[in-house]
């Protein structure tokens, strides 16, 4: 007999002992068992996710609310950058809303009417301000009413240094208050006969006239015609009565 006999005699035979039939309810309960496992493994994992996250929002929370002294951030890290402070307005010469003190020498009448009829003009006040020892009055634009009192519309002073230091003071205005248009004034320390100005070009020259009290501060304002602020004006000239000029 050759060995293809023998292998296929072999075949033929019937096993030594019979197999049990597969049972199938069981095999599908283990599968079941299995992929239940495979499923709540995939859902820790998701949790797992999920507190890691958690603890990561958390830390970043915790690390956001901390103060300076606590332990500091990783290199990695940025810190929240700290609310921006708001940027301070440019120092201004002048204070726009003062009392109604009663001229320190004359008024001067603007050629303006405002309200009700009433008259503008332009005058000193005295300053008496402990901050300020050196600035000693101010000027300020009026009504002047019937009666012969005043209601001040608009004030304006030097704020730091000397209010007699030579050159240009206070120059404020241009600006409408109570219905009236406040014309651009202020005055100069020093000997000026005429002030001049442009004005996109176009030259303008102030009504200029010496403080009663004191003739070497001129009083000056423009006509508001001509100049609307005093942000157009560039620049502003003083001249003495021979026609030099005082300014750069």
């Amino acid at each position: 007999m050759t060995d293809l006999e023998t292998l296929r005699s072999a075949l033929r035979e019937p096993p030594a002992e019979e197999f049990a039939e597969p049972d199938l309810g069981a095999i599908m309960t283990k599968g079941r068992r299995i992929r239940r496992r495979r499923r709540l493994a995939t859902g820790a994992g998701g949790v797992a996710a999920t507190l890691v996250t958690v603890l990561v929002i958390v830390g970043a929370v915790a690390l956001k609310g901390s103060s300076s002294d606590q332990q500091p951030l990783p290199p990695a890290a940025s810190a929240p950058a700290p609310p921006s402070a708001p940027i301070p307005a440019p120092a201004s010469p002048t204070i726009t809303e003062a009392p109604s003190e009663q001229p320190f020498g004359e008024a001067i009448p603007l050629g303006v009417k405002g309200e009700g009829g009433r008259e503008l003009v332009l005058y000193a006040f005295a300053i008496d301000e402990p901050q300020m020892p050196d600035v000693r009055f101010g000027l300020q634009v009026a009504y002047r009413n019937q009666t012969g009192d005043y209601d001040a519309l608009l004030a304006s002073n030097e704020f730091k240094g000397s209010d007699r230091s030579f050159g240009f003071h206070a120059v404020d205005g241009g600006d409408v208050i109570q219905g009236t248009f406040v014309p651009v004034f202020g005055y100069f320390a020093g000997p000026a006969a005429r002030i001049t100005s442009t004005v996109r070009g176009k030259p303008v020259e102030a009504k200029a006239i010496p403080w009663s009290e004191d003739p070497s501060i001129v009083l000056f304002w423009f006509d508001g015609a001509q100049v609307e602020s005093a942000g157009v004006l560039t620049p502003l000239i003083a001249y003495d009565a021979k026609g030099q000029r005082l300014t750069k």
